[in-house]
């Protein structure tokens, strides 16, 4: 099968092709066609940090998380998939599990579902990673209706599936972003925009919650940004991270008493524990594409596998504007 190959690490490292033999069917499995691939940051995080992340596979890697595609055969105890069903997941490119920058991805059952009906494979594959992230967070948060979520940068990959997901649970929804293209997806997808370099955290906690706070924080963007997030969370509120690598003082959330969730979605394909959990949300997130409530994001360039290099350089660059997707 054709593969895109990664022989070294680093910022510079490229990838390159290699045929490789089609995976053998193993239980518990199936074994599917890859049709579409999307870059998540942690994939550029691996090609760029290596052996620094303890998830890194050993090299030669065949990187990619999220796929969608076509199942070409079913291994012993799987139920639920047959061959020729459109499957979608995020079910390799780290530690032992080879990637979807191939024709063909072994991948554990119980980490696809059915692909939503009403969208396409490069769709599809834009989903699952940021898709599962926003849904663990936002329940872990115990997201309801008539709260007031804050979602720090709401036209990026978790982002703006966090905001629908959000206003799917019933909760009034603000968004982080700037740059007018940005921001209109913000307000496209049903949320009001905050264009963070025009309006500072006070001022602007102040104009949408009477300086009270917001219940729900869901930091996309973190570092120094979980800052921000903590003094826009209300007393007993909730902050939500998805990128928390750093030394930060605790003392406005101790003061605060906020509730800090770490989101870590790749703990079940590390650990293999849980992964079955990863299945259910992608069959509920399908239900909800299908019945309008999400639409996952799409960039407007377009890459194909030869074009690896160029799609994570597009996600580095800043410039995209929801998922970036390579068609295999």
């Amino acid at each position: 099968m054709k593969t895109m190959i990664l022989n070294a690490y680093g910022p510079d490292a490229a990838f390159t092709p290699a045929e490789r033999a089609r995976p053998a069917i193993a239980p518990g499995h199936v074994l599917v066609r890859v049709k579409a691939t999307s870059v998540n940051t942690v994939d550029t995080m691996i090609r760029d940090m290596g052996r620094d992340l303890p998830l890194s596979p050993e090299l030669p890697a065949i990187l990619g998380m999220d796929f969608a595609g076509i199942v070409e055969e079913v291994g012993e105890g799987v139920e639920g998939f047959a061959v020729g069903d459109e499957v979608y997941g995020c079910a390799g490119g780290l530690a032992d599990l080879p990637g979807a920058l191939a024709e063909y991805i072994l991948a554990d059952a119980q980490l696809i579902a059915q692909k939503p009906k009403t969208i396409g494979m490069r769709e599809a594959a834009a989903l699952p990673l940021v898709g599962i992230t926003a849904w663990e967070g936002l329940h872990r948060a115990g997201v309801r209706g008539g709260q007031k979520v804050l979602v720090q940068g709401g036209a990026g990959g978790v982002g703006h599936v966090a905001v629908q997901l959000a206003r799917h649970l019933g909760a009034e929804v603000w968004a982080t972003g700037t740059g007018a293209a940005k921001l209109e997806v913000i307000r496209s997808l049903g949320a009001s925009p905050i264009d963070y370099r025009a309006e500072t955290v006070g001022p602007y906690v102040e104009a949408h919650t009477g300086g009270a706070g917001f219940d729900v924080v869901y930091d996309t963007v973190g570092g120094e940004n979980m800052t921000r997030s903590f003094e826009a969370a209300a007393l007993n509120g909730h902050v939500v991270s998805t990128v928390s690598l750093l030394a930060l003082d605790l003392s406005l959330v101790h003061f605060k008493g906020l509730s800090l969730h770490v989101v870590f979605m790749l703990l079940p394909m590390l650990h293999d524990v849980g992964r079955r959990a990863h299945g259910e949300i992608l069959a509920g997130l399908a239900q909800l594409v299908d019945a309008g409530a999400v639409a996952p994001l799409v960039d407007e360039e377009a890459f194909d596998l030869s074009e690896v290099g160029k799609a994570y350089a597009r996600l580095q660059s800043g410039r995209a504007i929801g998922k970036v997707v390579i068609t295999v």
